[in-house]
Parts: structure tokens; C-alpha cells; sequence
């Protein structure tokens, strides 16, 4: 089922738009499970097929663009979002320890990144059986 996970796009990089510009979580604050502030939301990674966010890229850390870290949160981790924040439901070490992101060097990334993304958060891939699919009401 690679093939699946190869029709990740950045939001960004691609036609693709938000159809409710109130669901667009770009830019916002991303707040971990203790209520401390984590990063921001740089970027949605969109499975182009199904038409979802699969990831959060968040950026923290880093003064005027230098020494910052990207890093891929799955939508699964998101437990509310308001006008400002994005709330996720792990610590921010845990989030700043996670698997690194580089959207020059892995425009789409590949199965295995990703499979080890899900794996560090604890969740199933979007591919993969048992998934429960967070976009669903």
C-alpha cells in the first residue's frame, strides 16, 4: 500500500485548498497535554487522494529562522483546536524529540519516515488496518 502514503502533499506545495478557511490551523499555536506551548502549526501535510490533513508540521524553537526544528505531529495526536491554538494530547519533549522534518530534503515523505512517525506517537499509519480515522464525525 505504498502507494498511498506517496500522495502526501504539503498543503503549501500543491492546488489543494481548505474549504473553510476556519479549519485552516496554519500559523496557530500548537499547546501540549500540560496546557505549555509547543510551536506552530507551519504547515498541513494532506493525503491527496482521501483529501485529509494526515500531519501537523510544527516549528519551534530557533531566533529569526536559525537553529529551528520542524517536526511531523499526526492529526490523531489533535484533541481541540480554537481561533489561536492547536491542543494536542502528548508533552512537548516528547514532540520536540520526535523523528525531524525537513520539507526541502522530503517534499513527500516516503513510507518507512512515516511509519516510524506514527510508531514514535503511538498511533496506527493511515494506511494500515485498524486505523481510526480522526477527520470522521
Amino acid at each position: 500500500m505504498a502507494d498511498e502514503t506517496r500522495t502526501l502533499v504539503r498543503l503549501g506545495d500543491s492546488e489543494l485548498t481548505v474549504a473553510n478557511e476556519d479549519d485552516d490551523v496554519r500559523g496557530r499555536t500548537v499547546v501540549d497535554a500540560n496546557g505549555d506551548e509547543t510551536g506552530k502549526v507551519d504547515g498541513l501535510l494532506i493525503d491527496r487522494s482521501d483529501r485529509k490533513v494526515r500531519f501537523l508540521e510544527v516549528g519551534s524553537g530557533g531566533f529569526l529562522g536559525m537553529g529551528k526544528q520542524q517536526v511531523l505531529v499526526p492529526v490523531n495526536a489533535v484533541t481541540r483546536v480554537d481561533e489561536d491554538h492547536v491542543y494536542i494530547d502528548k508533552e512537548r519533549e516528547h514532540v520536540a524529540s520526535g523523528p525531524g522534518y525537513d520539507p526541502e530534503l522530503m517534499p513527500e515523505p516516503d513510507e518507512s519516515y512515516l511509519t516510524n512517525v506514527y510508531g514514535y506517537y503511538g498511533y496506527m499509519p493511515h494506511w494500515g488496518t485498524g486505523f481510526v480515522d480522526p477527520n470522521r464525525p
